[in-house]
């Protein structure tokens, strides 16, 4: 086995890793947390009052008084009721706070689409040749689907799906790359064949 292959699944678990455990170690700590709706507001306290944490919005207010810090918590209860039933179940459903993050999920939902695509292939190509195949777009999709779904988990934070389209995308990548050199040395040795068995030579003189 080469080691490049295994070198670029290694440096992209690190670049993954990174990319995940950099923003949740900057994180600045907090003591408790109140959701309202798909947002968090992450509190802490301090000696003369308390300081949200997050959202970035509320954290650049500094220092607040208890009744500040109720009075900021009612009115985001308020705001998050006000809105329609049907969007508050919709950014419920896909744990996100504020429509521009869709299109994180659709990234994530184009990903696993591509996902189950590579399957249904497979499954297609299979049933009529009567014998398990794996066809090249079965890699082209996994490659897609892969690279889609890194982004995704890169975004939710999440290690374990990072993790694991971090070792996917390169062993599809690599697939893809001796497919596509099997076919020049075919090619190759078809042509090496014809010209053999006497078919002119279309060289120019």
């Amino acid at each position: 086995m080469k080691s490049g292959p295994i070198i670029a699944m290694v440096a992209l678990i690190i670049v993954g890793m990174w990319l995940v455990l950099q923003p949740a170690l900057s994180r600045e700590a907090y003591d408790y947390e109140v959701r309202v709706g798909s947002t968090e507001l992450r509190i802490n306290k301090t000696d003369n009052g308390y300081r949200f944490v997050s959202p970035q919005s509320l954290a650049e207010r500094g220092e607040v008084s208890a009744d500040e810090r109720d009075r900021i918590i009612e009115e985001h209860v308020e705001a998050w009721n006000a809105r329609p039933g049907f969007e508050r179940r919709l950014m419920g459903f896909f744990n996100i706070t504020h429509w521009i993050n869709f299109g994180w999920v659709a990234i994530g939902l184009i990903g696993q689409a591509a996902f189950f695509g590579r399957m249904f292939v497979q499954w297609v190509v299979s049933e009529k040749s009567r014998q398990s195949q794996v066809p090249e777009i079965f890699w082209w999709f996994s490659l897609l689907g892969g690279a889609f779904l890194f982004t995704y988990f890169v975004w939710r934070v999440d290690v374990v799906g990072v993790l694991g389209q971090s070792t996917g995308i390169v062993i599809y990548a690599r697939n893809l790359r001796l497919i596509h050199k099997q076919k020049r040395r075919s090619g190759r040795q078809l042509g090496g064949d014809t010209n053999a068995g006497g078919a002119p030579d279309e060289r120019p003189a």
